[in-house]
């Protein structure tokens, strides 16, 4: 881990800032964390987190769909709305929006990717060799400095609003994606997937009301083609995976046309801190 990248961190324990000392993390109290072979540290609070996070083969399902450039388009969005050079992901996952962030917003611009899955954190290590990769229960005290973080990600992902707003710069932003109902419509019907409710966007709002104002907002939508091992990718890579074993989706896909066109809707917003 770069050293610009650990000053964001904070220890989970106590509060206080973190010092690279290879191959451990350290405070200023004394609390150590062991940086993992593979490049990641678990920073969380207690002998574990609440939620486990996605599995190893839904990252590596994500790993495999992201990878084929199907939803660059997305990540383009996000990237252009970023802002700053200290990015913080949380909910990282892959870590591929991250490292495009990363790629975009310039050379001296540095990241933190946060994420409750191991697996997750594992493969998010790789994403950039300007970005820390951090093993983290997102609902609780977030292990990032106060007042550090430029640019915010939270990409289909749970967002602690306090934290969030917290960590924050003076001028920091919030990028949200949210996918609309029609997103991935046709295979929501096609395969009995989770629905996205159709008041996701209204709760969103509700849920940063007070504490964020809203200051962009672009929509994303266009139709991709999926042969079946896309098909088995992406949904492998979402909620829908968790309700549903291999052998019932592989079933469903085969009875798909192949190719199948299938749309994208997302919103991606862009919030700062209420009150600025």
């Amino acid at each position: 881990m770069i050293d610009e990248a650990v000053a964001l961190l904070a220890c989970p324990h106590c509060g206080a800032g973190l010092d690279a000392d290879p191959p451990t993390l350290l405070c200023e109290s004394g609390h150590t964390f062991d940086v993992a072979r593979g490049g990641h540290v678990s920073l969380l609070s207690g002998g574990g987190g609440k939620f486990t996070g996605d599995s190893t083969d839904m990252v590596a399902a994500r790993d495999r769909f992201l990878g084929s450039g199907r939803y660059d388009s997305i990540m383009d969005a996000v990237a252009d709305v970023a802002d700053g050079h200290r990015i913080l992901d949380v909910g990282v996952g892959t870590g591929h929006y991250l490292a495009r962030v990363l790629d975009a917003v310039g050379e001296s611009a540095v990241g933190v990717g946060v994420d409750v899955s191991k697996a997750a954190a594992r493969r998010a290590a790789r994403a950039h060799p300007r970005a820390a990769s951090v093993v983290a229960d997102v609902w609780t005290a977030l292990p990032v400095r106060t007042g550090v973080i430029d640019t915010a990600l939270s990409i289909f992902s749970p967002r602690n609003v306090p934290e969030l707003a917290r960590v924050l710069a003076p001028g920091g932003r919030l990028v949200v994606v949210t996918p609309t109902e029609r997103h991935l419509g046709e295979l929501v019907t096609a395969l009995d997937l989770i629905r996205v409710d159709e008041n996701k966007t209204r709760r969103l709002g509700d849920s940063l009301a007070g504490t964020f104002d809203r200051i962009d907002r672009r929509a994303v939508g266009y139709t991709m083609s999926l042969t079946p091992e896309d098909v088995g990718a992406v949904v492998g890579m979402g909620p829908s995976a968790r309700h549903v074993t291999p052998a019932e989706l592989a079933a469903r896909v085969t009875a798909l046309p192949t190719p199948i066109e299938v749309t994208v809707a997302v919103t991606v917003s862009v919030y700062r801190p209420a009150a600025e």
